[in-house]
């Protein structure tokens, strides 16, 4: 059996938390370069520029490089032989939740989480969303991913009837993002989840978005062509990075897929802004 400290556990996701507020994953640093060095819209360009240069001074100044500094997802991969030592906090959703209040008043970030109804603040952006996955062996795998409201508010859900085939499916994807337009600050990253149930489906969207900024340059996608075609037609709307027009309004997209019932089609998008802010350690 392997044991691991809650304490060190806190740790490490309060120090991804503040990590990605200041620095975006290598992936999606290259890919808002090549968009700004390839941008033929003079606006466009400018937007993208301006996004470059934020990055080098959040970095300088150890602002956040968002003034939306979002809500944090916190994905934890176990094996089951771990055994964790409540050195501190009692337990392991306790210990994510106080890394991430931790990261909110060390890394100055903005407290945005609030009651749904009586929309009073928590004050340190807890709780976190936290989904646990347990494996065989001893690997403890940590994924923080943060996401500020103006791309999460794009999410969508569609329970398609299967008759729809792969068509229909790109359709609702390209509609949903003709639909937003400028308004979740392109340009975007784009996780689809398909089959499943609704809940699967949502999750595998958020899954594919960590998957596009982690491992994009590395993975062989089976899904690759269908992925393209994605990319290229929501390209060809026009929408253009900050609203400007060009042909830079998705970076990269990535397909998720899961078995699903003979009966339905499940279908999700989420969309990350050009702020696509993830980070991932394995203890």
């Amino acid at each position: 059996m392997r044991r691991i400290s809650l304490q060190k556990i806190e740790g490490e996701v309060a120090k991804l938390a503040k990590t990605i507020s200041l620095y975006l994953p290598p992936f999606v640093q290259k890919a808002l370069s090549r968009a700004a060095a390839n941008e033929g819209v003079s606006l466009a360009k400018q937007y993208l520029n301006c996004i470059l240069r934020n990055l080098v001074v959040a970095q300088e100044t150890g602002l956040p490089l968002c003034q939306d500094t979002g809500l944090f997802t916190v994905l934890i991969e176990c094996g089951d032989r771990i055994i964790f030592l409540p050195d501190g906090p009692n337990d392991l959703d306790e210990a994510v939740q106080q890394g991430i209040a931790r990261a909110t008043r060390e890394g100055r970030l903005r407290p945005s989480v609030v009651d749904p109804l009586s929309r009073k603040n928590t004050g340190d952006n807890t709780p976190a969303i936290v989904h646990f996955s347990l494996k065989k062996g001893q690997a403890f795998r940590l994924t923080v991913l943060a996401k500020g409201f103006g791309s999460e508010n794009a999410s969508a859900l569609s329970m398609m009837p299967p008759t729809v085939g792969w068509k229909g499916v790109k359709k609702f994807v390209i509609d949903q993002v003709r639909k937003i337009g400028p308004n979740a600050c392109p340009p975007y990253f784009l996780g689809i989840g398909l089959g499943g149930t609704p809940e699967m489906a949502c999750l595998l969207a958020k899954k594919a978005l960590v998957e596009l900024a982690l491992k994009a340059e590395k993975l062989d996608s089976k899904l690759r062509f269908r992925e393209n075609q994605i990319k290229k037609e929501i390209n060809q709307l026009g929408i253009g990075a900050g609203g400007f027009g060009g042909h830079h309004t998705v970076l990269a997209v990535r397909l998720k897929t899961y078995p699903t019932h003979i009966a339905g089609l499940p279908v999700a998008v989420n969309l990350s802004c050009w702020a696509h802010r993830v980070a991932q350690i394995e203890l």
